[in-house]
Parts: C-alpha cells; structure tokens; sequence
C-alpha cells in the first residue's frame, strides 16, 4: 500500500490486490456525513458515506440499520430506460448488493447501542469490467473506520474467481466468464466473517482453499484502511447502550427458574414458544410489580427474556449435550418429499424438512420469457433460469403487513437460484425456466428447502438436470475463553429457528453427490477461524449426500417426457443469411407466420430457430413454412411447384417458399415442345427435379426428369403422350399419386371410316 496524496484535507491510500490496485480516499466528497470515502477500481468508482443519529429514536428495541447501494445510468455514460429517464426503484442487482455489504458490518456494531445508521453507496463511474459491490463492501468498512461512529472493524472483502485451476483475485467480468467460482470473501485480520456466491461443483478441498487465498488477498485492504485512519479517522463517539438493568435481570433468572428448560424442550415449534411466552408473561408481571411500569418496559422485559433463553439454550448445547427438539448434532431432521402434486404445472414437488415445508412449482417458457435488465456495471443483461421464493405470514403462524417481496426474501431467492443453476444446461437447453418456491411451514432453512424442492420439481418437469442438488444449513454455539478466542464450540446440522437465533451461525452450503454449486455465510460473531469452517464443510457434505438420497427415492432423473401442458419446441437450423428473409421487411413474415401458427418462434444470431407450440397443427404449420422458407435447392430431389413465369424458352417455377427455377423448354416434356403453354399454364402446380444450380444460385429443373423418376416409382405407365393434333382431345396431365386404378375398356369415339396409313410426324424425342 501506499500514500499517494494528503492535499486539500483529502487522504487517498492505494492497495495492491493481485495485479490491481484499489484506491481509498476520504476528506473530498460528502464532508458533512459522519464517515465518507471514494473506493476505485480500474475506472469503477464509488462513493460511500455512513452517518448514525445522534440519539436513539423514543421506544426503539432494535439497532435500525440501512444499507443502501444505487447505481446510476450517468455513471455508465447511459441514458435511464422507461418514459421518465430516471432511475426509480432499486434493482435486483442493487437488492443484493444491498445485503452483500449490510450482512458483515452488521455484527460489529455494539450490541445494545439503537442509534439509526444509514451506509448509503452510490455508483459514480462503471467500466464495465469490475463490478462495484466488492468496492461496495470495503467503501463501507472504510467510511465507517474514518467516521466517528463506534464499529469494531476494518474489513476486507474480495471477488475470488478459478480459471484454468488458479485462483483470481477480483476478477474483470470477462474473466469470470471463463471462471468456474464465484466467490464473494469478506475477512478481518484472522478470521471469516461472511462469504457468498456459487461454484461449478467445487470440491470441498478446494473450496477450504478458496477461502485461504480469500483470507490473503484481504489483508492489503485491512492495512490500507488503518493507514487511512491514521490519516483522517475521527475519534469515536461516546455512546450509551440500552440493556436490561442487572437488577431486573437478576430478579427475572430468580423467578423463571429452572422452568425454561423443560419449556425449551417442549416439542413442536408452537407448543415450545407457547411454553416459554407462558413463562415470560407471568414473570413479566411479576416484575412490573416490583419495579415499576417506568422501569420495567415491554422492551426491557423482552431483552431480559432474550438473554435467559439465549443463555438457556446454550447451556443445553454446551453442557447438556441436548438440542432444542432431541436430535443428536449431526442429525437433519426427517424428510419426505412428493412430485407432480399440481395439475396444471409443467413440474411440481412438496419437500418437508422438519418443520420446514416448501411447495415449488416450475413453468417452461419460450425466449420471450428470458428476463432482460440494464446492466451499467457489466456482467450479464438477461436470466434464463429464475428461481423466486415467497414467505408469506401464515408460514410461521403470524399476521403482519402482506405486500411484495421483501430484500429477505429475494436473498433466498437468489441463493436457492444459484445454488442450482449450474447444474441446468442453460446454453443447450431452449426453454425458459421459472422455479417459484412458496414456503408453506418455516423452522430452519427455508432457502435450502427450495433448493431441495427446486431440484425435485425441475426433475419432475423434465428438465435436464446434469444431476439433482440439494442443500443444507449447519450452525454453531460457541463459548469465548479470556484470550477473546473460541475456547468451546458444537456445529448443529440442519438447525432450527431458534439455534439460529439463540446460536451464531448460519452457513448454508448446497451442491450435488460430486461438488459445492451454492454457500453464503452469516454469522453473529466478529469471526470464526478457518479450521472451523472447514469442519463445518464437511459436515455440510455428509448432511447433503444422505439429503440428496432421500431425494432420490421420491424422483432421480429426469422425467422422459414434458406436461402436456408445457409449450413444446422443434429446433430447426437455417442458413444465418436467411434470417433476413425469414423475419422478412419490419418482421412482416415472422408476424405473419406467429398469427397463423400461434406458436412462438426465437430466432438466433447462429441460424437457430426454436418453435414453441402447445398445439400439434400449429407447430406443423410452423415448421413446414421455415423449412421451405429457408431450405436450400437439393440436386436430385423432386418438388411440387408452382408455375409464376412463363417465356418462349420455358417456365419459371416456384419449387420453394419464394425460390424459383427454370424448366427449360426442351425439360418440360419427354417430346419436342414447340410452345411452352402447350405443357403448362400459369399457376399450374406440377413436379419438377433439380438438375443444379450454377454459381449464381441460379436453380436448373426438370419436369420430364420428375415424371420418368416418377413413372419408375409407380412400377412404369404409359408415357406422357405429345399435345393432340386439332380435332383431338388434350391429354391432361397424370395426377399425383401411384395406381390411377382400372379405367375399363377405353371407348373410342366414330372417327368416321377407315383413316388410312398414318403419316410419318419426324422424331419425337425421348425414350419411347
């Protein structure tokens, strides 16, 4: 790291991470919040700044932090979409982000402390290459640092990515193309604080091995941080925190007992919050009579409560040996599971964990169902597997406000998303893919429910999947010796709602039988070591395999064939230089061809062309015009056409959608032809056989070539016979088809008398 200027009441520190440089400097703009600075990348640059209000708010019983990210279309050198040409409310991108940097600064504000604080980001400049939210996250551990307001930080954070086997620090969106790790690593100076992000099947060595050099590639932004306080860090303020007073708190373990314990033992959800809420409203009661109303507050006797049956419920981990519900440790929570429990979707599963019920639901679409977004920073511009996840009120046995979904809930849903799309063959697979997760009963992992339920209704729909993935969450409960270090722990597989609230750590892994595709960590501690997190890996692979085995018992591969209800597809492949005729002036041609077919039809920039139908005519419709449409002229072949021109030489006919070929006259009939209307007339339709086609395109065709192959086909007929002389009947042309039947004994008109010898006509042509 180094100093590069201290000018103006400005600091700026650049670090090296890998080979680039990231730069920090504060004193330049939004002086007047309480901590602000520039984080740069490449030319990726943002601004973050922290401010916390002077007081807490009246009544507050909780720390209120917002974390906010926006980027801006100016900053890409765009124009905003829709009518007003403003950015309006935040992107999925910016949601996620959003949680990205709110998760690991979370934890390092002082407990009890309810002043309001706001980390907002703003996106200044985007090259298209390094994306912001790394930036993100260290602008607000370093705005925080410099700023006043009381945090146990710095943080580091970076992108690890995995090409050709080595690992990347902060990868460039084109070389995460090629990446097969996506890695988001937030670290302190020793330890772990939070990680997400999504793999290709990882192995969990290597995985441990991506946190390592995660850990190493965090240290240069640590010392750049300290560096920069030494600069221009405030002095921290002074704070008051609210907690329960000792005294009440005392009074509260003395009343309570011994009797939450058999009430955290309680089995059932509902029956074990009923015991202890019985409990906590009497002693509630209890107190407010000793000390007083003014003293003892609906918020002082709820944290009174909270730290007894936190600390209960930790005693029974750590000394009792027990869980809450009986399991041993390493134990998940019996599960069953059913497929095709909904008539009407393309693929439907119920998976049951527990107490944790997801119902998940697929459709298939065609690619007018890709979603397409602005992409200002870089990366992809569209989705083509979507997986959203809903957690309604009634899913935990309470009320509250119903409205759409919340930053919780798209969290989820992202991560049950990527934890299963790498194993769905997105670039060889046509169809859109739309997986909804409606979580039906909530205790414990709900995310991993929908990638187990996921799985199964994507199997159950017929989707591809290379193989089926499934997902769980394993927490810790641990003791800190005098040294501030974990002197005691135990991991908790497949927890439950109240270890991870009474606990310290949710770390959701999921993956497949070969390999890692999904993880994020969260966790209430300022850390946790490397070593545990790769017990907590391996307990989370054996968790997985016995999951993914109950899975299979329900549905292991594929169903053969799609609902019936499902739009299908036919994949045709067409010459790239075509695709012009094909969509036609102003796509007059394909509009044309969608209203009469009533499919939907995707072309790609390769000649591919993908029909979508839910109806068996309108998709032969479909096909059979694109294939003449885009079909080349076969030498050989025999086509049914059109006659459109008609010259002394010969006729022009039309044998394709819009192709034409000429029939010479001398290929018009097995005879000498002395007018070409003596054979064909305008808009006569008859076979004809490609001869060739010069270099021009120009086809060459036969209709006495078509009639002899034909002639051969039905086991050899008479010959077409020459036009009749006048007074003589014309003989029409033969009739598509083989056996023309028995005509009986021909009858001959009075030709009147004996004709005499017929003159000799010259040659006729032809083999006769």
């Amino acid at each position: 790291m180094r100093v590069t200027n201290k000018s103006n009441m400005s600091s700026k520190i650049t670090a090296q991470v890998g080979d680039k440089q990231i730069t920090i400097e504060t004193g330049k703009l939004a002086k007047q919040a309480d901590g602000a600075v520039t984080v740069q990348l490449g030319e990726t640059v943002i601004v973050v700044a922290a401010v916390a209000a002077t007081k807490a708010k009246e009544g507050q019983d909780f720390f209120p932090l917002t974390v906010d990210y926006r980027e801006k279309a100016a900053a890409a050198g765009k124009f905003p979409g829709g009518y007003f040409k403003r950015e309006g409310r935040p992107t999925e991108k910016e949601i996620l982000t959003c949680r990205l940097t709110d998760r690991p600064i979370r934890p390092l504000f002082p407990k009890g402390w309810y002043n309001e604080v706001q980390v907002q980001t703003v996106v200044l400049s985007a090259d298209g290459e390094n994306d912001p939210d790394i930036l993100s996250i260290i602008g607000a551990s370093a705005s925080l640092m410099v700023s006043d307001i009381p945090w146990d930080g710095p943080l580091g954070a970076v992108r690890v990515g995995r090409v050709g086997g080595k690992f990347i620090a902060n990868p460039t969106h084109a070389e995460m193309k090629e990446s097969d790790l996506d890695l988001v690593y937030v670290g302190n100076a020793t330890d772990i604080v939070m990680y997400e992000g999504a793999a290709k099947e990882i192995s969990e060595a290597d995985f441990n091995a991506a946190l390592a050099f995660g850990q190493e590639a965090c240290q240069p932004i640590i010392a750049a941080q300290k560096e920069l306080v030494a600069l221009a860090g405030k002095k921290k303020r002074e704070i008051t925190l609210t907690l329960a007073p000792d005294d009440v708190l005392a009074e509260a373990k003395k009343l309570a007992g011994d009797r939450f314990v058999p009430a955290l033992l309680t089995p059932g959800k509902l029956a074990r919050e009923a015991a202890c809420k019985a409990i906590q409203d009497e002693v509630g009661a209890k107190l407010v009579e000793k000390f007083g109303a003014e003293k003892v507050t609906n918020f002082i006797i709820k944290d009174a409560f909270y730290y007894i049956q936190k600390e209960a419920v930790r005693k029974l981990i750590l000394e009792s040996g027990k869980r809450l519900d009986g399991r041993a440790f390493d134990v998940v929570r019996p599960i069953s599971s059913e497929v095709g429990i909904l008539p009407r979707a393309h693929g439907s599963a119920l998976f049951v964990r527990g107490e944790t019920q997801a119902v998940t639901l697929v459709t298939l679409g065609t690619g007018d169902d890709v979603q397409e977004f602005d992409s200002y920073t870089g990366g992809e511009n569209e989705k083509k597997f979507i997986l959203h996840y809903n957690f309604p009120n009634f899913s935990v046995g309470e009320t509250g406000r119903i409205s759409g979904p919340g930053r919780r809930e798209i969290g989820h849903g992202a991560l049950a998303e990527r934890s299963i799309e790498p194993m769905i063959p997105l670039d060889t697979y046509p169809y859109a893919v739309r997986v909804t997760s409606e979580i039906m009963e909530s205790n414990g992992s709900t995310s991993m429910a929908s990638v187990c339920g996921g799985t199964l209704a994507l199997l159950d729909a017929g989707v591809p999947m290379i193989r089926p993935v499934a997902g769980i969450s394993v927490g810790i409960c641990t003791e800190y010796g005098g040294d501030k270090k974990i002197s005691k722990y135990q991991l908790l597989t497949d927890i439950i709602g109240w270890e991870d609230a009474y606990c310290d750590m949710d770390c959701k892994i999921a993956g497949t039988e070969k390999g890692i595709t999904g993880f994020q960590l969260d966790l209430k501690l300022k850390g946790i070591p490397h070593a545990l997190m790769a017990e907590t890996v391996e307990k989370a692979r054996i968790a997985r395999l016995a999951i993914l085995a109950e899975m299979a018992k329900t549905i292991s591969e594929p169903r053969k064939e799609i609902s019936k209800y499902a739009p299908r597809i036919t994949s045709l492949k067409i010459n790239p230089e075509k695709i012009g005729a094909l969509i036609g002036p102003g796509g007059k041609n394909i509009k044309k061809l969608v209203e009469e077919s009533g499919c939907e039809i995707d072309i790609e920039d390769d000649g591919t062309v993908n029909i979508f139908s839910v109806s068996p005519e309108g998709m032969k419709i479909a096909v059979d015009h694109i294939t003449g449409m885009t079909a080349e002229a076969e030498i050989g072949k025999i086509y049914r056409g059109k006659v459109v021109t008609i010259k002394e030489f010969g006729a022009f006919v039309e044998f394709l959608p819009g192709k034409d070929g000429l029939v010479h006259i001398s290929e018009l009939a097995n005879f000498r032809v002395k007018k070409t209307e003596d054979i064909v007339k305008m808009g006569d339709e008859i076979f004809v056989k490609c001869l060739g086609v010069d270099e021009k395109g120009r086809v060459r065709l036969s209709r006495k070539a078509a009639m002899e192959d034909r002639d051969k086909e039905m086991g050899g007929g008479q010959s077409e016979q020459p036009p009749a002389e006048s007074g003589e009947p014309e003989m029409a042309e033969r009739t598509e088809g083989g056996d023309q039947g028995d005509r009986g004994e021909r009858q001959r008109p009075d030709r009147g008398g004996d004709r005499g010898p017929r003159p000799d006509r010259g040659g006729r042509g032809g083999n006769r």
